[in-house]
């Protein structure tokens, strides 16, 4: 026998994780064709972004993608993936101290993005979804009490750096809590962009984080974060080029919330001092942002020719398959470095 085999063999948390997270994958594929079905029937269509953030046209999206969406996508796809975690989990995985948190943040963020999608099918508020400000506000607030939950409920008030060892944040460990999550939330949000592109950067980061859960023995965070994966690769399988339908916000959202929650709840603090690297390509997106936004104002003009990143490849050119390929290649290379470095920074025990 293999050492492989017999590992699997003597180790049945391991074979438990796989077999949970392999009926994630097939519990979604076996819905999609009920929600799908019902997205098509109601025509839940997406509407494409018109303006700009600075409330000019969006002379350059509409280039690259105001055809697409012409072909009426259905978004709010989202709630198959979330829904489906949230079943497994209820039936097979509920701990206290491991999933009731992760679940928490998934589903009333998803909810909130759930609002914000069917506002954008309806065509109501400001860029054809909740105001930017009102979404804000309401994250922040879901922040703020996960903050205060892991500070006043968990005890956790220190943050791991690897190399260096553990650094007591006390009270200002729920500020920074809250940047975590609401940078998550964000950066995973500015990278659904393109047909397939953050499915496959959110499963490849669930199964990074899974696997420092359960070498830490993290068993019930390890089956979430591969029942998480497990949902997305099946979402994956029906939103890669050309999209049969969109999550939208109420699976970026949530997704983007709940990694940064298992970032913060993997061992050691070690899982918010690699989380740049195990999602090393929605951080560079939500920078690119912030450096178009800066630098427009500075110098009043852009320093790429399109926002995130993403679309900025595609106006040089590369196909929008290209572009989503050798990003996940560039996420999936800087996930594994990041499982490493947290293994040898402390990430396992």
């Amino acid at each position: 026998m293999s050492d492989l085999a017999r590992i699997v063999t003597e180790n049945g948390d391991l074979i438990r994780i796989l077999i949970i997270s392999l009926f994630g994958f097939l519990l979604s594929i076996g819905l999609t064709p009920l929600c799908t079905s019902v997205l098509y029937k109601y025509k839940f269509w997406k509407q494409a972004k018109e303006e700009t953030l600075y409330g000019s046209y969006a002379t350059v999206f509409q280039k690259l993608h105001g055809e697409k969406h012409k072909r009426n996508i259905p978004t709010m796809a989202g709630i198959l993936v979330w829904g489906t975690i949230l079943i497994i989990t209820l039936l097979f995985n509920l701990t206290r101290n491991q999933t009731y948190l992760p679940l928490f943040f998934m589903v009333a963020v998803g909810i909130l993005g759930a609002i914000d999608d069917w506002f954008n099918i309806r065509g109501i508020g400001g860029v054809k979804g909740v105001r930017a400000r009102h979404k804000f506000m309401w994250l922040f607030a879901i922040a703020a009490f996960g903050a205060w939950w892991f500070f006043a409920k968990l005890g956790m008030a220190s943050i791991h750096i690897p190399a260096y060892g553990d650094i007591m944040m006390g009270w200002w460990y729920v500020p920074v809590f809250m940047f975590v999550i609401l940078a998550t939330t964000n950066a995973v949000n500015i990278s659904d962009g393109l047909d397939g592109l953050s499915g496959g950067l959110l499963a490849t980061a669930f199964t990074a984080y899974g696997v420092l859960a359960f070498l830490n023995g993290q068993i019930s965070l390890a089956i979430f974060c591969g029942t998480a994966a497990g949902a997305l690769v099946a979402y994956l399988w029906f939103n890669v080029y050309p999209a049969r339908f969109f999550g939208g916000d109420t699976y970026a959202l949530s997704m983007g919330a709940t990694l940064g929650v298992v970032a913060m709840l993997i061992k050691s603090n070690v899982g918010m001092a690699v989380l740049p690297l195990i999602a090393f390509v929605p951080m560079v997106e939500t920078l690119s942002v912030i450096l178009q936004l800066g630098y427009r104002k500075l110098f009043h003009k852009k320093l790429f020719l399109i926002a995130p990143l993403h679309h900025h490849f595609e106006a040089l050119g590369w196909p929008e398959t290209k572009v989503t390929m050798r990003l996940w290649i560039i996420g999936a290379f800087m996930a594994l470095l990041g499982v490493i470095v947290g293994i040898i920074g402390g990430g396992a025990n």
